[in-house]
């Protein structure tokens, strides 16, 4: 019964503590001995934080070795707290007693609660919970902590339906707040509530969901992480790209390859073949090469080898291999054109942002508006960004005074004649941006690049509405600019490689971190992104879950820095409703549609924080 446990996004070890503080012992209370069937990575982490706070645990696996490691595993994490202050000497001898190991289902016989932690296959839950039927008293609640399998259908093959629910912990179990509890329509309400309450006195944040696959956290999970490994399978972008770009443009604390390692390549597939099988969205059907890796064993971490090569079976270290991408000594490859100075059309505050991430490095920046008072009001904007980062000590008063001497603010795109690089940061509208490409390839001077910000539009049609297509790229930063280490480097079919490497060398002399992609609607960050979105609203269309519950779920069993519906209300309804259309009509997918409840909000002029109303209130700026 020994189980590897799904991680989710919630296994990034940078968040975990070694240990969890202890909690006081527990009163006499209902649920007061509980046990835990399955002493793999997750069954002994939650039977870690149950022995911690009071309760008596039998650890139950028919696996001798299982057991073992279980064991081993709590007196290491007890002892690591000991010599961190955390535990008493005592305190630590009272959690070991409080945890029991044996080899038989029989054991449960006394247990209040039983939780279930084996391998995500029907037939062995199904087994587990037959003999428990047969074993526990009659008033005892049976748990189960898939995150994929149905516990509408456990809970029908069982004896006492009304008394069978799930329970979903994050791994790791000791550090991880969230915990999912998930009651079929055949679940008793009084068990429900108490393992809520259960929940609660381990200091974990409990919520209540329906029966799905997946649930709240882990249904919202996979269907990306399901579009990244479809997108490197398409070698749109390389591995190392599409992670460094969901790190570093959205504040995840790992990239979703990476996380699909760590999980489990067949376990993943497992989780999408549920979800899939019940949603029958083309989003949810496993990307073929996570079968393909599963097939040939190469699972993940765990194995050494998935999508990545690692030092060892379980290792976290990654090593080159084929894919890596190397150095090189730079023979053969394509000569960049010099860049020193540097126009960027626009006023408003990604314009801003750009001509301050210029300057800062040294670059000579024309700031052209449609009138020398907006180009005023630019430089204005930029001079409050500087001041304020000489305030929190970032930069120093000569190095900012040196930063705006740097910049020339411009009525006209005139200004631009000498420029080397030509950034364009204005609407997001074709028509307008094609219109002032026709006025920089009428203005530059040969062999100056010309650059588009898009974040949805075809860097291909502003390339078109030049004579020269070859030296069009986009040059994809992220809000705020000077914060966002990303840039996605987007080249058209027409793009010059020397092109190319001029702004991946311009990107690395202004201390961002580029990453390569094609001329497709959304890019990498995008197209990965805002499905995730669309989808979290689509559970609350369909009175799935809460906005409260799903944005604490990403946050609390995913790791992500905002909730969808926070960060939606931040990016605008408006906005992110455009680039749902544009996704749809780009790639075709039923399943990218927009929600219609974000089209009716939308419609209603709700459109976030920046009207005061989106999907939560706000307060008018």
């Amino acid at each position: 019964m020994g189980r590897q446990s799904t991680p989710d996004l919630s296994t990034v070890p940078s968040a975990v503590p070694s240990a969890a503080p202890a909690a006081p012992a527990a009163p006499a209370a209902a649920l007061a001995t509980i046990a835990v069937v399955g002493l793999g990575t997750m069954g002994t982490g939650i039977a870690d934080v149950l022995a911690r706070a009071g309760r008596e645990v039998i650890g139950i696996d028919t696996d001798e070795a299982a057991v073992k490691r279980a064991r081993a595993a709590l007196e290491a994490s007890t002892a690591r707290a000991v010599a961190r202050d955390r535990l008493t000497e005592q305190e630590r001898q009272d959690v070991l007693s409080r945890f029991r190991t044996f080899g038989d289902l029989q054991a449960a016989r006394d247990a209040d609660l039983v939780i279930e932690v084996v391998p995500e296959d029907y037939d062995l839950k199904r087994e587990v919970f037959a003999t428990l039927d047969g074993v526990v008293r009659p008033d005892a609640i049976l748990a189960t902590g898939t995150n994929a399998l149905s516990v509408t259908r456990l809970a029908a093959d069982s004896q006492r339906p009304e008394r069978v629910l799930g329970v979903h912990f994050f791994n790791p179990a000791p550090a991880m707040k969230l915990v999912e509890v998930v009651s079929s329509v055949l679940t008793a309400p009084t068990a429900v509530a108490a393992v809520t309450d259960l929940a609660r006195e381990l200091g974990k944040d409990p919520i209540a969901v329906g029966d799905r696959p997946g649930f709240v956290a882990d249904g919202l999970l996979f269907g990306y992480l399901n579009q990244a490994a479809a997108m490197y399978e398409s070698r749109y972008a390389t591995r190392e790209d599409i992670d460094a770009a969901m790190r570093l443009g959205c504040g995840l604390p790992m990239g979703p390859l990476a996380l699909l390692d760590l999980i489990g390549v067949d376990t993943a597939r497992t989780v999408l073949e549920a979800m899939y099988a019940e949603s029958r969205d083309r989003l949810h059907a496993p990307a073929p090469i996570l079968g393909q890796l599963a097939d040939a064993g190469l699972t993940g971490r765990k194995a050494g080898r998935g999508f990545y090569t690692y030092e060892a079976p379980g290792s976290a270290t990654v090593v080159p291999d084929a894919w890596t991408p190397g150095a090189g000594d730079g023979a053969g490859a394509p000569v960049g054109r010099p860049v020193r100075s540097v126009g960027v059309a626009g006023s408003g505050t990604m314009a801003s942002g750009i001509a301050e991430v210029f300057a800062k490095a040294g670059f000579t920046v024309v700031l052209a508006a449609r009138g020398p008072e907006k180009a005023e009001r630019a430089k204005d904007r930029i001079a409050r960004s500087l001041g304020r980062s000489v305030d929190k000590g970032r930069m120093t008063a000569e190095a900012r005074d040196a930063a705006l001497a740097a910049i020339t603010p411009a009525g006209s795109l005139d200004a631009f004649a000498d420029v080397d690089l030509a950034v364009e940061a204005v609407a997001e509208d074709l028509a307008v941006k094609e219109q002032l490409f026709r006025t920089l390839d009428a203005v530059c001077k040969p062999g100056a690049v010309l650059a588009t910000t898009t974040s949805s539009l075809p860097v291909v049609a502003c390339a078109r509405a030049t004579s020269r297509p070859q030296d069009v790229i986009g040059m994809h930063f992220f809000n705020p600019a000077p914060a966002m280490k990303l840039v996605e480097v987007v080249r058209t079919v027409l793009t010059d490689d020397a092109v190319h490497a001029t702004v991946r060398a311009v990107c690395a002399e202004v201390r961002k971190h580029p990453v390569d992609c094609g001329d497709r609607a959304g890019f990498i960050v995008n197209a990965l992104l805002f499905p995730y979105l669309n989808n979290a609203v689509k559970m609350v269309q369909e009175h799935y879950a809460s906005l409260d519950d799903i944005d604490a779920a990403m946050k609390l069993g995913g790791g992500y820095p905002m909730g969808p519906f926070e960060l939606l209300d931040v990016v605008g309804l408006d906005v992110s409703l455009a680039i749902e259309k544009v996704l749809h009509a780009a790639f075709r997918d039923p399943g990218l549609a927009p929600a219609p409840l974000l089209e009716h909000l939308v419609a209603a002029g709700c459109l976030g924080r920046k009207t005061g109303r989106g999907f939560r209130e706000h307060a008018r700026r």
